[in-house]
């Protein structure tokens, strides 16, 4: 079974859509979709609450705000499958894709597998957004040696009992490099495939700001220099 996990944070406009899409997605395995709403403020909380998303769905909720890390591990600690997913909310990703990560862990390839974005033109938000990524990507392979392509994509599919035994602290953005450095650490050897992208603008919601940049560059660097 693929558990998957999506953190929700104000999103009243596309939740509703992204757990269809998900639902509706053939995969190669059974499917269950662990949805955290992190506090929500703007109706999502209400959306989720009254929508009939049947059995496969399980919703859980904070009472507060707590992050995207939080929600993450909220769901990873519920979660029942063999491996586990990570699907934002925000359809910037196609849940499609998560059929191209699935081949690599089930066939013993490897125990994670990362979701590549092209940044293209039309997909890439902006020069900045695009430039940020590269630059906290390059210093991921710097400070662990390794050659990855996109340590901030959200489309991250791990060996369940891998992915929890991870010391994972961040609550924010962060979880997604904490993420690939702890699996590095341990050794892990990242599958990587292309995926597809659409990053929205600030108008539709995107979240990450320039301060999440240095917030990663901060994890990244107390990941390189402790194991915990």
């Amino acid at each position: 079974m693929l558990s998957i996990l999506m953190p929700v944070y104000n999103e009243r406009e596309r939740v509703a859509q992204a757990i269809r899409e998900v639902l509706a997605t053939p995969l190669p395995d059974d499917v269950e979709l662990i949805v955290v709403n992190d506090g929500s403020t703007d109706g999502t909380t209400e959306i989720l609450r009254d929508g009939e998303w049947g059995e496969r769905v399980r919703l859980l909720e904070h009472e507060r705000n707590r992050g995207k890390g939080a929600a993450i591990q909220t769901a990873l600690r519920e979660a029942r499958g063999e491996f586990a997913a990570i699907f934002d909310a925000d359809l910037e990703y196609d849940p499609a894709d998560l059929g191209l990560l699935m081949p690599p862990l089930l066939d013993g390839r490897a125990n994670a597998c990362f979701g590549v974005r092209a940044f293209d033109g039309y997909t890439s938000h902006s020069f900045l957004f695009v430039l940020g990524n590269k630059s906290v990507t390059l210093a991921c392979n710097v400070l662990f040696n390794v050659y990855l392509h996109d340590i901030m994509t959200c489309h991250k599919m791990i060996r369940t009992d891998l992915f929890r035994s991870l010391p994972l602290t961040a609550a924010g953005f962060s979880i997604e490099p904490e993420i690939t450095a702890r699996l590095v650490q341990r050794g892990e050897r990242i599958f990587e495939v292309p995926v597809h992208y659409r990053a929205r603008s600030n108008e539709e919601g995107k979240k990450l700001t320039a301060a999440d940049g240095f917030r990663v560059i901060a994890t990244l660097m107390r990941c390189r220099f402790s194991r915990a």
